[in-house]
C-alpha cells in the first residue's frame, strides 16, 4: 500500500520514510502538515531522491543551524556516486557553480557574481524594472479578467535578460529550458534523456554568447562575469558558463513565485490588501512577509552529509540526503508570533526564504527590488483587483524545490494609467533588513 503524501506519521517512527510524493505532489492543508512534523518529528526520512537515505528538517532552530553545519556539504564531491554521475552524465552545464561547492571553492567561485548584485548596482535598475512592470500592464485588457502568473513570468525574466543583455527573442526558449533544467536530476529515465537534450542545448546557447560578448564587452552581467574571470584569471570558461546558467534559471523562478504568492496571499486577505493600497511604503516589510509566508522555495537546494552525523538525536548515514524545510521553519511559532497570520508590518521577520550563512543567495537584492516595484504598481493601477471566483488557483507540483502558482486568474474593474511619480517609481531601497 502506498503511504498517502499528506499523512504524517506518530513521532516515533522517524526512520519510516515519507514517501516522494511529499514534495513532488500538492499537500492539501501543507501548512498543517508541516506543523505535526515540527511538533512530532522534526527531523524525518524521505523518500527522495527515491532509493536514496534522506531525511528532512522542519524545525526553524535546527534548520538554521543546518545551514552552517561544516559537517552538511553542498558540495557535488560528496554526494553518492550514482547522483553525481547522474547530474554530470545528464547535466554537466550545471555541476560546476556556487550552488554546488563548499568553503574555499565556494567562496572562489561566489567571486564571480560578488559585484553583480550589490544593492547599490540593482537600485539604478528601479527605473527600468518600474518601466518594463508599466509596459506589460498597458498591455492588459482596460478590464475584465486575466492570468497574473503571465505577467508575474515575463517581467523577471526581461529584468535578468536585459541584465544579460540576451536577445528577448530567445526568451520563450530559454524559459523552457530553464523549466526543464531547474528539476534536475529526475527520477525517471525519460525524464533524464530530456534533461540531457535540453542542457547540451543550453551549454552550447551560453558558450557562444559568451564567445560573442568578448568582442562587445559592456556594463551587463554577462560582461561583468567575463571581466571577473579576467581580473582574477582562476575561472575556467566552463565556470562561468556555468554560473550563467545558474543566474538564468533562478533569476527567473524565485522572482515569479514572489510575485504570484505574494499577489495571492494579499487576495486571499483582504485586510492585508487595503492595508498595502493605503500605505504603499509598508511594501518592504510587506516582501519579507510575503516570502515568509508563501516562501518561492519551500525546501533548500542540494545538500547532503558529509559524515555520519545527528541532528536532534537521528543518526543521518554518510552521502544521505539533508532536506531543509524553508516553508516549515518559517512557520514556527517558536520563531514568529501567530506564524499562520498574514501581517505586512511584521518586523524582525527572520525567514530563511533566501537561506542562511555562506550560501545566502547572491541574487536577493534583484528579487526584492522587483517585489518593491511590482506590488505597489499593481495595486496602484488595477482597480478592484480581485481573486476570480469562477476559477482555481493552481500550484506547482514538480521536481524542483520551489513553491509557487502556474495559474492564478484575476479580476478587476479598471486599469488605471501609469504614474510616473508614483510610489513604486523610487525611494524604497533594496538594502533593508536582515534575514
Amino acid at each position: 500500500m502506498t503511504q498517502d503524501a499528506t499523512e504524517v506519521p506518530a513521532s516515533g517512527k522517524a526512520d519510516e520514510p515519507l514517501p516522494p510524493e511529499f514534495f513532488t505532489e500538492p499537500l492539501e492543508d501543507r501548512y498543517t502538515r508541516y506543523a505535526e512534523l515540527r511538533e512530532q518529528c522534526p527531523v524525518r526520512a524521505i523518500n527522495h531522491p527515491p532509493g536514496a537515505e534522506a531525511y528532512i528538517v522542519s524545525d526553524y532552530d535546527m534548520a538554521l543551524k543546518a545551514f552552517g553545519d561544516p559537517r552538511i556539504s553542498k558540495s557535488l564531491d560528496n554526494t553518492p556516486k550514482w547522483f553525481r554521475d547522474q547530474l554530470f552524465e545528464a547535466s554537466p552545464v550545471q555541476s560546476r557553480n556556487m550552488l554546488i561547492a563548499d568553503g574555499a571553492e565556494h567562496s572562489r567561485l561566489r567571486k564571480l557574481v560578488s559585484k553583480s548584485f550589490v544593492p547599490r548596482r540593482m537600485e539604478n535598475m528601479r527605473p527600468r524594472i518600474q518601466e518594463i512592470a508599466d509596459d506589460l500592464i498597458d498591455a492588459f485588457p482596460e478590464s475584465g479578467e486575466l492570468d497574473i502568473v503571465e505577467f508575474a513570468r515575463v517581467l523577471p525574466v526581461m529584468v535578468i535578460f536585459e541584465y544579460l543583455r540576451v536577445d528577448l527573442a530567445d526568451r520563450e526558449m530559454l524559459y523552457s529550458w530553464s523549466h526543464i533544467l531547474g528539476g534536475a536530476p529526475y527520477a525517471d529515465e525519460e525524464g533524464n534523456r530530456r534533461l540531457k537534450e535540453v542542457s547540451s542545448q543550453f551549454e552550447k546557447y551560453i558558450l557562444d554568447l559568451l564567445e560573442a560578448r568578448r568582442s562587445d564587452m559592456g556594463e551587463d552581467l554577462v560582461s561583468q562575469l567575463l571581466r571577473a574571470a579576467e581580473e582574477e584569471d582562476r575561472f575556467t570558461i566552463d565556470e562561468v558558463a556555468s554560473t550563467m546558467s545558474l543566474l538564468i534559471i533562478a533569476g527567473q523562478r524565485t522572482t515569479t513565485s514572489l510575485i504570484c504568492n505574494g499577489t495571492h496571499a494579499l487576495l486571499t486577505h483582504p485586510d492585508q490588501l487595503e492595508l498595502l493600497k493605503s500605505k504603499p511604503e509598508l511594501v518592504i516589510s510587506a516582501v519579507e512577509e510575503f516570502l515568509r509566508y508563501e516562501s518561492p522555495a519551500y525546501r533548500g537546494t542540494l545538500r547532503v552529509a558529509a559524515q555520519d552525523m545527528e541532528i536532534n538525536g537521528v543518526e543521518i548515514g554518510k552521502e544521505a540526503f539533508v532536506h531543509l524545510m524553508i516553508g516549515a521553519a518559517n512557520r514556527d511559532p517558536k520563531v514568529f508570533q501567530d506564524p499562520d497570520r498574514l501581517d505586512i508590518t511584521r518586523q524582525a521577520n527572520r525567514h530563511l526564504a533566501f537561506g542562511h550563512g555562506p550560501h545566502f543567495c547572491p541574487g536577493a537584492p534583484l528579487s526584492r527590488l522587483e517585489g518593491h516595484v511590482v506590488f505597489p504598481t499593481l495595486l496602484r493601477r488595477l482597480s478592484g483587483l480581485t481573486l476570480d471566483p469562477d476559477k482555481e488557483p493552481k500550484w506547482v507540483a514538480d521536481n524542483s524545490v520551489g513553491r509557487g502558482l502556474t495559474s492564478l486568474p484575476v479580476k478587476y474593474d479598471r486599469r488605471l494609467p501609469r504614474d510616473a511619480g508614483a510610489a513604486g517609481a523610487s525611494g524604497c531601497p533594496v538594502n533593508h533588513g536582515s534575514v
